[in-house]
């Protein structure tokens, strides 16, 4: 398959032709824009966010309400998806995920090494055993090869990371879960808006998990939601968000009954109106900042591409990449810690994802894991650094990030 690492173009790229870009690059920013920090990732609200959530104050329901099956809906029909259970983070949205498969206790689910905790933490939560595969080194996506190696007659499921915003290889994944007759999830907690050989993302697993986290595409404050084509699964992700009950308080006053029964043991991982308000208005949005993302790491692409201490990871060609995070990996590892601690003096809100799961004191402790297990994973931590990327930067904001961070290079 064809990758890119850096998207020069003869064209102009937002208005500004490449000799114009290179040249700002490396110009100092202007003392205005020298001195505001600037996040890796954040939220953005408008007045059109406020006003939504106000009209859901004023209405007659703040939890299980409409708003939340209009937000379901809406999403659904974003990602393609037939079935959405919103819930009240990204991370109850996993752990409805291993529920309704039924994980268990003996069971094993191989996760990616790269990966925030949660993607693991969700199996154990069940009982399960989470089983570390390696990355690509290009990418840092799942590699489907080390996932076939990982395979034993414990094996119920796979989940898929959409590491920074880019598709797995789903047709690889698909293709091995099929085989081993075992589930295949999604985890697209960054990826929301992306897309895998024109398949959108949401319809690429058995479920797939987004995330509504104020540094995610759209926020809800703290949310999240599972979509799925399989009607069973959803139900029993809808009890489970909801104590286990088999019906919620607005079916109740909705049929005139106060009968109700617990018939398995969930959670209370419900999503409020408020935040069902939030997330709808955010969704409407969603289209144009997954358009300045791509803008935006488009200029990082370019301004980078000759500065031989930084490599982007790979991008494949014919997917479409959403750009929760843009991700650089550093020629020279012993520099991070340096590097990160002089933009941060800057201003420049650097952060590191990932520490490879299976090297969290947790995991080495719980299920004996170390070093060694995934060498790619390992090799690739110690130099990867997150630039800052979202919808309310800039364009004078990447010049801003690449002048500090070649500044500190020394390039």
């Amino acid at each position: 398959m064809g990758f890119r690492r850096g998207r020069w173009r003869e064209n102009r790229i937002l208005g500004i032709s490449m000799k114009q870009r290179l040249d700002t690059a490396i110009m100092p920013p202007t003392s205005e824009t020298s001195t505001a920090f600037l996040p890796y990732g954040r939220q953005q609200i408008d007045e059109d966010d406020i006003a939504a959530v106000m009209e859901a104050l004023r209405s007659d329901w703040l939890t299980t309400g409409p708003k939340v099956g209009g937000f379901e809906a809406a999403v659904c029909e974003f990602s393609g998806a037939q079935y959405g259970v919103a819930v009240s983070s990204g991370t109850a949205a996993l752990h409805a995920a291993m529920h309704a498969l039924g994980i268990g206790p003996g069971d094993e689910v191989i996760v990616p090494a790269m990966t925030f905790a949660a993607t693991a933490n969700c199996v154990v939560y069940q009982g399960g055993t989470p089983v570390f595969a390696d990355v690509d080194p290009d990418t840092l996506l799942i590699d489907p090869a080390d996932v076939a190696l990982k395979i034993t007659p414990r094996t119920r499921a796979i989940i898929a990371v959409d590491y920074a915003g880019q598709p797995c290889d789903y047709d690889a994944l698909r293709d091995l879960a099929r085989v081993h007759g075992l589930a295949l999830v999604a985890d697209g907690c960054h990826s929301l808006g992306g897309s895998y050989r024109g398949r959108r993302v949401g319809t690429l697993a058995d479920l797939t998990v987004f995330s509504f986290h104020p540094v995610k595409h759209i926020t809800t404050g703290e949310g999240g939601m599972v979509v799925t084509d399989n009607r069973e699964l959803a139900a029993r992700m809808r009890r489970f968000r909801n104590h286990g009950i088999d019906t919620d308080h607005r079916q109740r006053e909705t049929v005139g009954t106060w009968a109700y029964q617990m018939v398995e043991l969930g959670y209370n991982y419900r999503l409020t109106d408020l935040q069902a308000a939030l997330g709808t208005s955010q969704l409407a949005k969603l289209p144009g900042w997954l358009e300045k993302r791509r803008k935006l790491a488009a200029a990082y692409d370019t301004d980078l591409a000759n500065v031989t201490a930084v490599r982007p990871l790979a991008v494949r060609s014919g997917d479409e990449h959403a750009y929760h995070l843009y991700v650089v990996r550093l020629a020279d590892s012993g520099v991070r810690g340096r590097i990160f601690a002089g933009l941060r003096q800057q201003g420049i809100g650097a952060n590191v994802h990932y520490l490879p799961v299976h090297l969290h004191p947790y995991y080495q402790d719980a299920f004996h894991t170390a070093p060694g297990l995934c060498p790619t994973a390992e090799a690739a931590y110690d130099c990867i650094l997150t630039l800052p990327l979202h919808q309310g930067m800039e364009e004078t904001d990447v010049v801003r990030v690449v002048h500090v961070l070649r500044q500190e290079l020394g390039a």
